[in-house]
């Protein structure tokens, strides 16, 4: 992104942040279903995606362009932090979509951060993160890109409605429509990194072959929290097939120190032999 971008966002970040303050929770939640029903249309319509960040137009006109197509139709302050963004330079129109999009992500989670509900938000998206790729029928119904979106937002919530929380149920919509480009269940463990990342903690993806106790994930976080100088909230993904041990991701770094990569190092060097 470029920097004139990033500033652009970090305003309509700041509008966010100010509007979440002083709104309550379902307010907030209001004020993401505009900014995400914003990027719907852009990703609708090509062609305002580009006007809207046509260089050659001035960011005063792209703004007026913005609240014109949208006066009495969204509310103001969903229309002012877009219009924050427009105001902006794009090296492309999809970033301006996906700038869009992240928005109102942040706006979710916000809403959820005021109800003090953003823990459990991401332990929910993590938990259905894990049952979907623990069912290759349900992560191909839900990732199939050429079923229309509305059918598989219909199964989400005939899953998560009355189990989740209804922001949970709602970033998995936003997973639906391959948030920032990605894959479906890549789009859900974004969403689990920001939402850990608003109560300013990174993720550590721990997979064991049996479960750990509470006193063995709290230990496991205090240590790694030493380590990454931040909080860090453990996932536990349990494989029983790697027998042993346990590897642990944190961002790009991998420990592997499980019994089945010790056991395939082994029989690696013994077939060099």
């Amino acid at each position: 992104m470029q920097v004139a971008s990033r500033e652009s966002y970090s305003a309509a970040a700041e509008r966010l942040e100010a509007h979440a303050r002083r709104a309550n929770p379902q307010t907030v939640v209001g004020t993401a279903g505009d900014v995400l029903a914003i990027a719907d249309l852009l990703r609708r319509e090509p062609r305002l995606r580009r006007a809207l960040s046509d260089p050659a137009r001035s960011g005063e006109d792209r703004q007026g362009l913005l609240s014109g197509l949208l006066a009495n139709k969204v509310g103001k302050p969903a229309v002012e932090m877009v219009g924050a963004l427009v105001a902006g330079r794009w090296s492309a129109p999809s970033e301006l979509l996906d700038a869009t999009e992240r928005l109102g992500v942040e706006a979710l989670l916000a809403s959820a951060d005021r109800a003090g509900d953003l823990g459990e938000v991401e332990d929910e998206l993590f938990r259905f993160a894990q049952v979907v790729s623990a069912n290759p029928a349900l992560a191909g119904a839900l990732g199939d890109v050429v079923a229309p979106a509305a059918q598989r937002a219909t199964l989400v919530r005939s899953l998560l409605e009355g189990t989740a929380k209804p922001v949970t149920v709602r970033l998995v919509e936003v997973a639906l429509t391959a948030f920032g480009g990605r894959s479906f269940e890549s789009s859900l463990t974004r969403l689990v990194e920001l939402a850990a990342d608003r109560r300013d903690r990174q993720v550590a993806y721990v997979t064991v072959a049996a479960p750990l106790t509470d006193e063995e994930e709290r230990r496991l976080g205090a240590k790694l929290g030493e380590l990454y100088g931040r909080e860090i909230s453990v996932k536990q993904l349990v494989r029983p097939e790697i027998l042993g041990g346990m590897s642990v991701r944190v961002g790009s770094d991998l420990y592997d120190g499980t019994v089945l990569r010790r056991l395939t190092d082994t029989r690696n060097a013994l077939a060099k032999r």
